[in-house]
């Protein structure tokens, strides 16, 4: 699932090719929204919120609501991306196409979105106020994502920071990294971390670090292979110690941990 910052960066995407600019033409391959028509309508704003995108649009003055807001969630596999006018769309088959969004100098394309609604901008908090803090948002507020975290004490921490409920924007590979980089075991109940808050504030400076750019890196090198310390790196050596890094499923996703630098038996 893209973390939250590849969704802050697909929201610049969207901001660039969009923003500013009046729709003259829209396709939408989902059944809810099959016959719905954005010609004319102009794009005010393209955000984030966690793992959400949220374009804010205007209707035209013959609609009765003023203020929309597109929905998108790319969870595993979606992506949007934009094309100059003429350019070939060849970023992934057609088939996977479910909105077209064409402007006068761009057009964007969403591949394999999910949840994908028009909803008035009002109503936003329907979509996304379930959210806690967004590590990338003006919102964050570590004090407010601690006191999530420690409402589900006996949680496993690395559970309890996927739940987006909590915090808003980490996904797997930050999961795992700032894991290792706090030396705290995955499975270790969120009631025993023993600094909740230090373990918050290193996972935003890990998304703002990357926020810009589409390599994620944790241990400050973009050479592949050298992005991460954990993740993706099952019987690679440590980089501190040089054990054997381990892989289990945890919840409903896969961690990577350090027995030697993440101790404790919690199998």
């Amino acid at each position: 699932m893209p973390e939250g910052d590849t969704v802050w960066n697909t929201a610049r995407v969207l901001e660039r090719a969009l923003v500013g600019a009046r729709l003259t033409g829209s396709d939408f391959r989902v059944p809810a929204l099959a016959t719905t028509d954005l010609s004319g309508w102009a794009v005010r704003e393209s955000a984030s919120r966690g793992k959400h995108l949220l374009l804010r649009l205007e209707a035209p003055a013959d609609v009765g609501e003023p203020r929309w807001t597109l929905h998108s969630h790319l969870r595993m596999d979606g992506t949007w991306r934009a094309y100059a006018p003429g350019e070939r769309w060849t970023a992934r088959p057609a088939h996977l196409i479910r909105v077209v969004l064409r402007a006068p100098t761009a057009t964007a394309v969403g591949y394999h979105l999910h949840e994908v609604a028009l909803v008035p901008t009002v109503d936003e908090p329907h979509l996304v106020g379930h959210l806690g803090p967004d590590l990338l948002g003006t919102d964050w507020d570590p004090a407010e994502a601690v006191a999530r975290l420690a409402a589900g004490p006996d949680t496993p921490i690395g559970v309890a920071l996927l739940d987006q409920r909590n915090l808003a924007g980490i996904g797997n590979l930050y999961k795992c990294e700032v894991l290792f980089l706090r030396g705290i075991h995955p499975r270790t109940p969120v009631r025993e971390v023993p600094d909740l808050v230090a373990l918050v504030t290193l996972a935003q400076k890990l998304l703002a670090a990357n926020r810009g750019r589409w390599t994620q890196s944790t241990t400050g090198s973009l050479i592949r292979g050298r992005t991460s310390y954990v993740y993706g790196r099952r019987a690679q050596q440590c980089r501190r110690c040089g054990t054997p890094v381990r892989k289990e499923d945890l919840g409903e996703r896969v961690t990577y941990w350090c027995p030697t630098c993440q101790p404790g038996d919690r199998t």
